[in-house]
């Protein structure tokens, strides 16, 4: 457990960071990000839905003010617009950071975590409770981006066989948050 805190710990300070420098150099704030799509808004509203969705993604290499990100979005384009690209732009970002660190990750695991053993254990705990991780990390900045990029360096599964309860003999693909919900609820 202390190597997986240990890891979560340096990878969660290194996406602070680039809050950090974003706001120590003006780049990143929350009246910038607001002009931005405001002026977006008055040009055309599809130009909103696409920055919504860039700025979004982004947020895996430098942490931006997710929240208003997604707000001004309803706001300025409306509900469904703007939960579209909310949606889309957060699911690209911890896709690409899932699939970016599932190839890479490992390596940076190994140079955190010099012994074996320790990460065995670390992948074992973060596979058994990752899933519930991933699903309240959206309530908290940064820790969304730590816990997709920890899914992929432990290699968790994409999505899960798991067999239909309605219908013993179909099976389906089920994504590893939905099977933790289901859990996680009963």
């Amino acid at each position: 457990m202390k190597s997986l805190l240990k890891v979560m710990l340096i990878l969660g300070g290194l996406f602070a960071l680039t809050f950090v420098a974003g706001r120590l150099l003006g780049v990143l704030t929350v009246e910038n990000v607001q002009a931005l799509l405001e002026w977006a808004q008055r040009v055309d509203p599809a130009i909103v839905f696409g920055l919504v969705v860039l700025l979004l993604f982004a947020d895996l290499f430098v942490a931006v003010p997710t929240l208003t990100i997604t707000i001004l979005a309803g706001v300025l384009i409306g509900f469904p617009a703007g939960a579209a690209a909310a949606i889309t732009g957060m699911s690209l970002a911890a896709g690409t950071g899932y699939w970016i660190s599932r190839v890479w990750g490992q390596k940076g695991v190994a140079l955190l975590v010099k012994d074996a053993d320790e990460r065995a254990s670390l992948t074992a705990i973060f596979q058994e409770s990752g899933p519930v991780m991933i699903l309240l990390s959206r309530a908290a900045p940064i820790i969304p981006e730590v816990t997709a990029c920890m899914a992929g360096a432990t290699r968790m599964p994409f999505a899960t066989r798991r067999a239909d309860r309605n219908a013993d003999t179909n099976a389906r693909d089920t994504p590893r948050f939905a099977i933790a919900t289901e859990d996680f609820l009963r």
